[in-house]
Order: C-alpha cells, then structure tokens, then sequence
C-alpha cells in the first residue's frame, strides 16, 4: 500500500508539471511575438539596404565603365567612323603617252659642190647636207667618225676622205624639223688609197667629169656630178 501511495502521488506531480510546461501565460506569448517581429524587421532592414548598396556600387560601376578612356578610344578606332583610306588617297596621275620620236628615215643626205665645173688649179669644195625631213627633232651623229667623202670616175675611185684621216671623232647635233646642217671638204684634187699609202698618179683635167657621193654612217646621197679642167 505504501509504494502504490507513492507511485500515484509521484504521477500526478508529473502530470502537473508537464501540464505547466506547456501551458505558457499571456505575457510570454507577447513577448516572443515582439522579438520575433524585431527579428524579421531588422531581417527586411538588412535585405533592403544590401538591395540599396548593391544598386549604388551598380550603378558607379556602369558610370565609370562609361567615361573610361579606353572605352572613348575604341569608339573612336571602329572603323565604320574613319574615313575610308581609298576615299583620302589621292587619284592616280594618268600614265602620259610615250613621247613621239623622229624617224631617222626621213634623216636623208645630200652632196653638192660650189661649182658645176673648175679651171686647172682650183680646187673642189665638197659639201655634205643632213636635213631632217620629219616632223619631230632628231639627234643625229654629224661627226667624223661617221662622214665620207668620196669621189669617184666610172668605176675608178678616185679619192675618200677616210683613207688619210687622222682623227675620228663623234658630234651629236639636234637637228629641229626641216633643218639642216652642213659640212664642207676642200679636195686638193689629188688621189688617195685605203691606209693612206702614197699614190703618184693624179685625177686627169682636161673637162673630165667626177662624181662625189657624201655619206653619213649607212646613208648615202645622190651623185653630184662636176668637171675638171
């Protein structure tokens, strides 16, 4: 009897303390819904100003990104605003024309002399003529080097001036458009051999006729006819 009172007692102190526990009073209801209300406005509070700074830093961030120099000199490298390098370059000089030069065929040589017919003791002069027929200047190779005077009889040559020369020499000229330039030889009336070798006989007089031809390089001239006496 004495542990069974003790059993039954011992249970409905537990009883009541369990029923204390869960049983709380107004006021501790109270309290803990503040606290609890605190707790989530501070919670609000921190969210929204993370939401504000992380705006603000946001927002310098796309300031500074936009006024950065580097960002200005890109831009003003695209090259869809520079101007097209073919637009700037200058236009290409037309190629001009070859200039027109002469014709050396229609460079002609002409032979003449200062009398048709001469006395015994006078002497020849031989005239040699270059004219330019063209219509454009023409340079032209007048000197020694490239002259003969040649004075022949039938088939007998008489005399060349290039047999007893003594010095060859080359004399570019202009010549303009129906120009001419002359040069003169005095004949001795004598003989002459190539290699200048000396020549006893001497052209015959008495009314016999010669014909000089002058030439210049591979051109000749037409025969000039005259008569010693």
């Amino acid at each position: 009897m004495g542990r069974q009172g003790d059993s039954a007692s011992r249970g409905r102190a537990t009883a009541s303390g369990s029923s204390t526990v869960r049983k709380l009073s107004p006021a501790v209801y109270r309290r803990r819904r503040l606290f609890l209300g605190a707790a989530l406005l501070m919670a609000i509070v921190l969210v929204a100003g993370g939401f504000s700074l992380a705006g603000a830093f946001s927002g310098k961030s796309e300031q500074t990104s936009s006024t950065d120099p580097a960002a200005g000199a890109t831009a003003s490298a695209d090259p869809s605003t520079q101007a097209s390098p073919s637009a700037s370059a200058p236009e290409p000089t037309p190629t001009p024309s070859a200039t027109p030069t002469c014709n050396q065929n229609l460079v002609t040589v002409s032979a003449s002399t200062d009398k048709a017919a001469y006395g015994p003791g006078e002497n020849p002069m031989l005239t040699l003529k270059v004219t330019n027929g063209g219509t454009m200047p023409c340079e032209v190779n007048i000197g020694t080097s490239q002259m003969e005077y040649l004075v022949t009889s039938g088939p007998d040559r008489i005399f060349s001036s290039r047999d007893c020369q003594a010095k060859s020499e080359d004399l570019e000229k202009i010549i303009a458009p129906g120009a001419s330039e002359t040069a003169n030889f005095p004949w001795s009336r004598n003989r002459s051999v190539e290699g200048c070798q000396p020549v006893e006989a001497q052209p015959g007089g008495g009314g016999a006729y010669y014909i000089f031809t002058a030439k210049l390089g591979s051109k000749a001239s037409p025969k000039a006819v005259f008569q010693l006496n």
